[in-house]
């Protein structure tokens, strides 16, 4: 049958290009191999120069790849299934770049892609280092390149193929006829939770901080193979440095987007797939450590060796655990099952290099030089051993409790997770914090070798005082409140706070007395200032966060779900109901839920909420802004929050909504009927009556908390209903600048609204107007918190990457001339994305 409307040429051109990629990236993979056995010059100088063209090929592929893929996606292309799955005619167009590594093979494209970049890289700066270390790259993009070809081998289908037709792929009668594409409107769409400025950039980074991990992987592994053991490590560690910092901001930029765009009630949630990145970046930086210590005294390069290994084999298990859906049911954005075939490459990938790699190195061990005296207790390198101890063994913990599925896979048991998974987490990192922070400060002022205890107590002295009285004004005047875990974790917390300080106040003190303000030698103390100033933002916003959506009393319950913070049902009296146009009292705040309108995409609203800041003394507005969380409504009713945030210097006010009405749902069509009423009177509605108590005349409060500038009349009325249940209810008239206003109020357990109307033509009576209504009322509820000095969490990342990337600079020998220049453009683009951003 000849289908009318299909754009074949562009899958055809995209999955030729696919097996061009996969089948240079074989060749390079052999030509290396081989060149790194030769001998002599001549034949390993020829298989180099075979293997760089193979390689340059697929790369040229590679990009030819990601092109077609987008081409197919902005132009909809929707008999492609990517297209009709990931893309959506109404999608804004920077979404775009997202819809490609919303999927699986997208995403293992972009890592495809950066490994073409750093293998460009490679090539040009690793010199005799280049065969047996791009051996090691090109056979990752073989993997990777398997990931999408979508091939049938002996029926069984390996990879997934960005290029398959809708047709082939989904079951339905309108797919047998040859107009089929007339009768499909538009695409699925991106997933609404991806729909955020910090997923067009947040996996690109990250993805660049995966694929470079396997640099110092490749480096090390070069060094077993030529047993050249120790030589790898300085070429190595500018690129060490390096994936250090993209990984960290990576992971980071992915709390960014959790706090803008998922109801976390914050940055991190300890989530599995927020664990399964974070794990070898902890590893990575016990590498580095050991890597310098290495480089300055000879010690710990078996550590090193370990390190670098376990850094990219742990990036390959959090690959398998994300991608095969086997944390589909304790992730909440993990990939669901990938495929029985795809499951085994994935599995291969990681079994081979694992395998290997370790293989190689326990053959290796001993002939590793090691230096078997014992380093000093008083010396720098026995201490940085200690540090990058703590963050492997940190790193194994996490990993353990985040594995918890797979173990119960392999070994059939049933170990559930604990009953808060949070604390779980937090109680064993805030000694890990306590430690790190502790050594990152004191480990600065010791010297190589030995240090005499002296020098150490005299350098110590001035930034302890510091700390130790910065630690206790903070605990008289701005004390942690975090009481939910009892006093023994609170004291536990101030300890991690002044060892966070005690970090900071230290490594800026190095800088001014142990570097003597020379900048060019300072991206250790910088990286470190900014890690532990990081952590203490982490303690400080964490620690006195505030829900500021509490109600005692509410005036009907709405069913919370769970908490995709705590995992557990979520607690009602942190949500409060905001009735449509009435205010009510949120911390500080005079919250208004103010109307609600329709987003570009298709099921999105935007809930417009008044935030107001009243004195008390003048009744005067001292602060306003609106807040706009959005929610998505979905056809089978479920519905996704992305929240909205208020950004200050000092706090954040962070808010999302817990629940919507459907804005489909019938319209209310009921009237107000109106009647006059003296004090004592009483009216009947069909549910009880109501008896006007009072006529109050400018009366000093009011339960709408609306600042009174003029004259003002509340009737005071009581509702009682047939269960003999009584309500109050307190409508209003006043007059203000912008003329005469009526503020209605609603018994919502009755569904009434009452009105007051005015007064009777003779003056003895007023008139009240009386609603009775089937249709729910409009209202939102949301949860609402303020986090305090979270600015620290996002300027100590900045200033921890600038201090990796300083350190990248001077490892890697760059002029001073073109190092001012990348730190500038790198300082540059990561204040932007995180402080202008918002």
């Amino acid at each position: 049958m000849q289908f009318e409307g299909e754009h074949l040429w562009i899958g055809t051109l995209g999955h030729s290009l696919i097996l061009v990629a996969f089948t240079a990236s074989l060749l390079a993979t052999i030509a290396y191999a081989f060149a790194a056995a030769k001998k002599d010059a001549g034949e390993k100088l020829s298989w180099i120069k075979y293997a760089r063209i193979s390689f340059f090929i697929q790369c040229a592929a590679v990009f030819a790849v990601f092109s077609c893929i987008f081409y197919i996606c902005s132009h909809h292309y929707l008999e492609y299934l990517y297209a009709y799955k990931h893309t959506s005619k109404e999608l804004e167009y920077k979404y775009l770049l997202a819809c490609i590594w919303e999927d699986q093979s997208g995403s293992f494209l972009l890592w495809s892609i950066w490994h073409c970049v750093l293998g460009i890289i490679l090539i040009n700066k690793t010199k005799d280092w280049e065969a047996p270390v791009m051996s090691v790259v090109s056979l990752a993009q073989v993997f990777l390149a398997m990931m999408i070809m979508g091939l049938y081998i002996l029926g069984t289908k390996f990879g997934n193929s960005p290029f398959v037709l809708t047709r082939n792929e989904i079951n339905g009668p309108i797919f047998g006829r040859s107009d089929y594409l007339s009768l499909i409107k538009d695409g699925v769409g991106l997933n609404v939770l991806l729909r955020n400025y910090w997923m067009v950039i947040h996996p690109p980074i990250l993805f660049l901080g995966f694929a470079s991990t396997i640099v110092p992987f490749a480096f090390a592994y070069a060094g077993l193979h030529t047993k050249r053991f120790g030589d790898w490590v300085k070429p190595a560690l500018p690129y060490a440095l390096f994936s250090a910092a993209v990984l960290g901001v990576g992971i980071m930029m992915g709390g960014k987007w959790a706090y803008e765009s998922l109801s976390f009630g914050g940055y991190w949630a300890w989530d599995p797939v927020e664990n399964a990145s974070l794990v070898p970046w902890l590893i990575l930086i016990a590498g580095l450590h050991t890597m310098v210590v290495y480089k300055a005294t000879g010690h710990s390069l078996r550590a090193s060796y370990l390190f670098a290994i376990l850094t990219f084999v742990f990036v390959l298990y959090s690959t398998f655990l994300t991608r095969t859906g086997i944390l589909g049911d304790t992730s909440v954005h993990a990939f669901t099952e990938a495929g029985r075939a795809m499951n085994i490459l994935i599995f291969s990938f990681l079994a081979i290099f694992t395998v290997s790699s370790l293989t190689l190195f326990f053959i290796n061990f001993k002939k590793i030089p090691a230096i078997h005296t014992e380093e000093a207790t008083s010396s720098r390198e026995f201490w940085m051993f200690i540090g990058s101890l703590v963050f492997f063994l940190s790193a194994l913990f996490i990993i353990a409790k985040t594995s918890t599925p797979v173990i119960n896979s392999v070994f059939g048991t049933k170990m559930a997770p604990p009953e808060d998974v949070e604390f779980s987490y937090n109680k064993v990192m805030v000694l890990v914090a306590v430690i790190i922070g502790l050594l990152s400060a004191v480990t600065q002022y010791l010297k190589y070798k030995k240090t005499p205890t002296a020098y150490t107590v005299k350098k110590l002295a001035v930034p302890t005082l510091i700390a130790v009285i910065i630690t206790a004004l903070l605990a008289v005047f701005y004390p942690l409140t975090y009481y939910k875990q009892g006093p023994g974790f609170l004291i536990a917390l101030y300890i991690a706070l002044f060892a966070s300080i005690y970090s900071v106040i230290s490594n800026a003190g190095y800088i001014w007395s142990g570097l003597n303000g020379k900048l060019k030698g300072a991206g250790a103390s910088i990286a470190h200032l900014g890690f532990t100033l990081m952590i203490a933002g982490m303690l400080i916003s964490a620690g006195n966060k505030e829900v500021i959506s509490t109600e005692k009393f509410k005036d009907f319950n709405i069913p919370m779900g769970i908490d995709p913070l705590t995992k557990q049902q979520d607690v009602a009296a942190e949500n409060i109901n905001l009735i449509k146009q009435v205010p009510k009292k949120m911390g500080p705040y005079d919250v208004t839920f103010l109307n609600d309108s329709a987003g570009l995409e298709t099921g999105k609203r935007f809930y417009h909420l008044l935030f107001q800041r009243i004195d008390a003394a003048t009744k005067k507005v001292t602060e306003s802004f609106i807040l706009s969380p959005d929610v998505y409504l979905m056809k089978n009713n479920n519905m996704s929050s992305n929240p909205d945030t208020k950004n200050y210097l000092s706090h954040d006010v962070f808010t999302y909504i817990s629940y919507a009405l459907n804005p489909d749902r019938e319209k209310d069509t009921s009237s107000f009927k109106i009647l006059e009423i003296a004090i004592g009177d009483t009216i009947f509605y069909s549910k009880g009556f109501i008896v006007l108590n009072d006529v109050i005349k400018n009366p000093p409060t009011n339960k709408f908390k609306i600042p009174l500038t003029g004259p003002a009349v509340t009737a005071n009325l009581i509702i009682t209903d047939n269960d003999k249940e009584q309500y109050r209810a307190a409508p209003m008239i006043l007059i203000d600048s912008m003329g005469i206003k009526q503020v209605d109020d609603t018994v919502y357990a009755q569904n009434l609204y009452i009105k007051f109307a005015g007064v009777s033509s003779d003056q003895k009576k007023i008139k009240i107007g009386v609603k009775e209504s089937d249709k729910m009322i409009d209202f939102v509820t949301l949860k609402a918190y303020i986090f305090p000095y979270i600015n620290l969490v996002w300027i100590g990342l900045v200033v921890m990457a600038i201090g990796l990337i300083m350190s990248m600079i001077r490892r890697a020998n760059i002029s001073s001339k073109a190092g001012i220049t990348v730190l500038l453009l790198v300082s540059a683009g990561l204040f932007y994305m995180f402080l202008l951003a918002n």
